[in-house]
């Protein structure tokens, strides 16, 4: 087996120790084969879904973000429903988001916001897996993920957009309700499909990522003698496995050969190497730096990047809780937004902003169900009748609002859409037939979703 050593590190939820991103790689992509990689990623373009060079940047707001504090304010409700911000005026005439997005308001015009989203259920990882997956199945007391990713089967299909890069990555960390990688795992797609996690804090001034450099003893020139010995031993299992199994390693041998002996990740997780003002323009917080650093890993070839963001299980305490976290996420998201536009990646990049699901239009009284003020000031419990998501660039039109809900924000008024909808739109930005198929534990083939249409108004 090709290995790298790379150093100790913390196990993970599944119990392996990520002590060489190689060695973990090859054992998953022994059972995927490779015949098999290349028919989905042939698939679409057989099906006559245009090629594109697309990627992906999903900013996850793990908890549940309120639609009625955010994107879909409701001035005229009563006051419990209508929270505690006023709406403003965005550059889009008619388009009105929270007073704590003044950074946004300026660039509405490069994003969409669809109003109408919903799917129903207010356990979280129900709604997480619906969110990431397009699928239920799961909930409290069975949260074991059921179905691979809409990252992992995108990059499954497509593998990096440049040689050298990860195709999946997630910053800091891929994590949902607790769960690592949780729903953003590649479930039955196999160990190799999971993202490929910075860990650490991107804004911390020591910040490194593990698994991309080599180890003190380990030259580029001995990696490429121990390259060279492992193809002299493998050539005659090579020659007689008619499995595909050894063909597949080699696929994946040369791709983690390319990251750590390339500079093309090495520079990409630098992000020392970025122009301290446009760090100061993204926020310097974990937050914000690590979506600079999602933005550097797209430009440098990865397909989907992640930026994980917990905290929004705002029961009580929405006040103080939300003046925190609004004005980083107004930050980063209009730098964002601005930064690709200014490098000419808008076309190329598609940037997404959602979570599990919403919160209640109706304000609870700080006790979440107990005495008044129990748990501190009030705040809203958990809502998936009506959510938001964020979409922009990627061939996404800018400045469309998609759907509504009813005069309290409880339920979707028209255009009523699901997370499959969602997930149809990426897959479409993306270039990847939605109706692929691939092998589930038990040998049945499961397609990437089982229903869902292209949200038209944002193409």
């Amino acid at each position: 087996m090709f290995r790298i050593e790379a150093g100790n590190s913390k196990k993970y939820c599944d119990g392996i120790s990520r002590r060489s991103f190689v060695q973990l790689g090859v054992a998953g992509m022994a059972s995927v084969g490779l015949p098999q990689l290349l028919r989905a990623k042939e698939a679409s373009s057989q099906l006559g879904h245009a090629k594109k060079d697309t990627s992906v940047i999903l900013l996850w707001l793990d908890g549940g973000p309120g639609h009625l504090d955010m994107y879909d304010m409701k001035p005229d409700a009563p006051a419990e429903y209508r929270g505690l911000w006023n709406p403003i005026r965005t550059n889009v005439p008619g388009i009105e988001i929270t007073e704590l997005f003044p950074r946004q308001a300026k660039v509405a015009d490069k994003f969409s916001v669809v109003r109408s989203l919903h799917h129903d259920t207010g356990d979280h990882f129900t709604g997480g897996h619906f969110m990431l997956t397009s699928r239920g199945g799961v909930n409290g007391l069975n949260n074991a993920g059921k179905y691979p990713s809409i990252g992992s089967i995108a990059t499954k299909v497509l593998g990096p957009r440049r040689p050298g890069m990860p195709a999946y990555v997630a910053v800091p960390y891929a994590a949902s309700i607790g769960l690592r990688p949780g729903y953003f795992g590649a479930n039955y797609l196999g160990l190799a499909h999971n993202p490929f996690e910075t860990n650490g804090d991107p804004n911390a001034a020591n910040f490194q990522v593990e698994n991309v450099q080599l180890a003190n003893a380990l030259s580029i020139n001995r990696l490429e003698d121990r390259r060279g010995l492992l193809a002299h031993f493998d050539r005659l299992r090579r020659d007689v496995d008619s499995s595909g199994s050894m063909a597949s390693m080699d696929r994946f041998d040369m791709s983690a050969y390319e990251m750590v002996a390339g500079a093309a990740a090495r520079k990409a997780f630098d992000l020392s190497a970025e122009d301290p003002k446009n760090r100061d323009r993204y926020g310097r917080t974990s937050w914000g730096q690590s979506t600079l650093l999602a933005r550097r890993l797209v430009e440098a070839g990865s397909t989907w990047v992640t930026v994980h963001m917990g905290g929004w299980d705002h029961h009580w305490n929405l006040k103080a809780g939300y003046e925190n976290y609004l004005p980083q996420v107004d930050m980063l998201v209009s730098a964002l937004f601005t930064d690709l536009a200014e490098r000419g990646l808008s076309d190329k990049v598609l940037v997404m902003l959602c979570g599990e699901f919403s919160r209640t239009p109706r304000m609870n009284n700080g006790g979440n169900g107990g005495p008044a003020g129990s748990m501190g000031t009030p705040g809203r419990d958990h809502w998936g009748n009506a959510m938001f998501c964020l979409m922009g660039g990627g061939g996404i039109k800018g400045g469309r609002i998609v759907g509504s809900t009813n005069s309290r924000g409880e339920v979707p008024k028209d255009r009523p859409l699901e997370c499959c909808d969602i997930h149809a739109t990426v897959y479409h930005a993306l270039g990847v037939d939605p109706k692929i198929n691939f092998l589930d534990h038990s040998g049945r083939p499961v397609p990437a979703i089982d229903r869902g249409e292209v949200i038209s108004e944002l193409l």
